[in-house]
């Protein structure tokens, strides 16, 4: 079982960061690092039940506790059985916004979790409670991605190609 946690401290009241977690997937997805990643879209309002996805990832929403929680169950890619979640934990200070990965790769996943998709993941999650920590107005010192996740990215927009891209035919901007 594959166990993933990523999580920062935040110094505003648990309401302020639940609002970041209300917005995943919208328009106005003030958490997801859209700018730097596939965006995530969720088919109509956050609730139980509605398909999302980034990227090659789907999921259904299998848990939905506004300002709270938010639990995804992965449907896509093959093999990757479990969840990914949102949580918001009330702390002394202000609280503490965690984003938990829990899933049992099956077949193949078992090889693209630990050589593509973690580290992938890793640096997504990174830039997720990074732009958390800007988006309440503290500062936050920009994470640098391995040279790895920088070539799965490069490889990753190469594939991404529409065929004829790069060898010589005009594209339209």
């Amino acid at each position: 079982m594959v166990r993933n946690i990523h999580s920062v401290r935040l110094r505003v009241p648990p309401a302020h960061a639940g609002a970041l977690l209300d917005s995943l997937g919208s328009d106005t997805d003030s958490l997801w690092p859209g700018d730097r990643w596939p965006p995530m879209r969720i088919e109509g309002p956050l609730r139980p039940g509605a398909p999302g996805r980034h990227g090659p990832v789907a999921y259904t929403v299998e848990e939905y506790v506004p300002s709270k929680r938010v639990c995804f169950r992965f449907t896509q890619p093959t093999g990757f059985v479990g969840t990914h979640t949102f949580e918001v934990f009330p702390e002394a200070d202000g609280c503490r916004l965690e984003h938990r990965v829990e899933i049992t790769p099956k077949g193949l996943a078992r090889l693209a979790w630990p050589l593509v998709f973690g580290p992938l993941h890793d640096a997504l999650a990174e830039d997720a409670v990074s732009r958390a920590v800007k988006a309440v107005g503290e500062r936050a010192a920009p994470k640098k991605w391995s040279a790895w996740v920088r070539l799965l990215r490069r490889l990753g927009s190469v594939l991404d190609r529409p065929s004829g891209a790069g060898k010589g035919t005009a594209r339209s901007p």
